[in-house]
């Protein structure tokens, strides 16, 4: 590996959320609490999403991949977080380390773009209804996806090459508790400055990238609802935006601050990255569920299908004295 031709350090030692045994211990199981409940939440919006015939559209197309991320997300941080807890010996090889930057830029990365993306679903949906069949069509869709993940991956490998570049000499400790390019910076004893404006270059092209779309779309469909006399169309209209509106702010409110602020040993760094790697990915199925009557009513009809094919499986099933209750039965007629 090209960084261990100019770094002696073999390894990291991460700080984490705290050295009180006690506390760590609420931490484990409150973040253990977390990581269950955002594994069950994403896997029943995808569960539910591929189960019912009338969720097969763009939108819930974009929904489950936005929970696939999640799921991603949440499993490359909170795991890694849940062992150190548990854990004396808190540090992560150069190579885990290195892998855990890739991976924390291309799902977050991936989020921000498909967010763009589903923003402009609902801009086609509310603004040009009688041509989203044809616009928004399945071949499309896919290929939205497929550039979204295509263009976070290219950010990645550029920050990867930022990582893989620095010079470590003797300080290994990280102030944080997973392997972030921003917090990798404080312990080089190289020159940083290109790749602190390289940093910043990426994140905001990256971020205006994709907010930009999102801002001019819903400013479109703040134009078009405003343009609808009738009170209760106008709330109807909007109540399909509101989800996605809530996911955008929660993700981009923290993740872009996170990365646009000074480096430092802040507890405001952690709640940040906390939100938006652990909290944001567990929120985002809940938001979705709650606030969407078709997701509502397709996981009662799943859940009642289930329910009926237990019944029928039970109902179906002969006791062990049927057989012989029958032949009685046909012997006495």
């Amino acid at each position: 590996m090209a960084w261990r031709n100019h770094s002696t350090i073999t390894e990291f030692i991460l700080i984490g959320l705290s050295d009180d045994p006690y506390i760590e211990a609420l931490l484990f199981v409150f973040f253990l609490g977390i990581y269950l409940l955002t594994v069950m939440g994403n896997l029943m919006m995808l569960l539910v999403i591929r189960a019912d015939s009338r969720l097969h559209t763009p939108m819930y197309f974009f929904l489950s991949n936005l929970s696939f991320l999640d799921l991603c997300f949440s499993s490359v941080t909170v795991p890694k977080l849940l062992k150190d807890l548990l854990s004396e010996k808190r540090t992560i090889s150069v190579e885990g380390c290195l892998t855990q930057v890739f991976f924390v830029f291309i799902t977050p990365g991936t989020e921000a773009f498909l967010l763009s993306v589903m923003a402009y679903d609902r801009y086609a949906a509310i603004c040009h209804p009688l041509l989203y069949g044809q616009v928004m069509s399945p071949q499309f869709c896919v290929k939205l996806v497929l550039i979204s993940w295509g263009l976070a991956c290219l950010n990645a490998f550029v920050i990867v090459f930022l990582a893989i570049n620095l010079d470590f000499c003797e300080a290994q400790t990280i102030h944080h508790y997973i392997c972030e390019l921003p917090s990798l910076f404080p312990l080089s004893c190289s020159d940083i400055s290109i790749s602190v404006d390289i940093l910043i270059c990426s994140i905001l092209l990256h971020g205006l990238g994709t907010f930009l779309p999102i801002f001019f779309s819903y400013a479109r469909i703040v134009s078009t609802i405003l343009s609808i006399s009738s009170t209760s169309g106008r709330s109807k209209t909007f109540s399909t935006c509101s989800s996605h509106l809530i996911a955008v702010t929660l993700f981009f409110g923290s993740g872009v601050i996170r990365y646009l602020m000074p480096t430092t040993d802040s507890s405001l760094v952690l709640l940040l990255s906390l939100q938006y790697s652990a909290v944001t990915p567990l929120l985002n199925p809940l938001i979705y569920s709650l606030k969407n009557k078709e997701v509502k009513a397709a996981v009662r009809r799943t859940l009642g299908k289930e329910i009926k094919q237990q019944k029928q499986r039970k109902g179906s099933t002969p006791g062990p004295l049927a057989p012989k209750c029958y032949l009685s039965l046909t012997a006495t007629k």
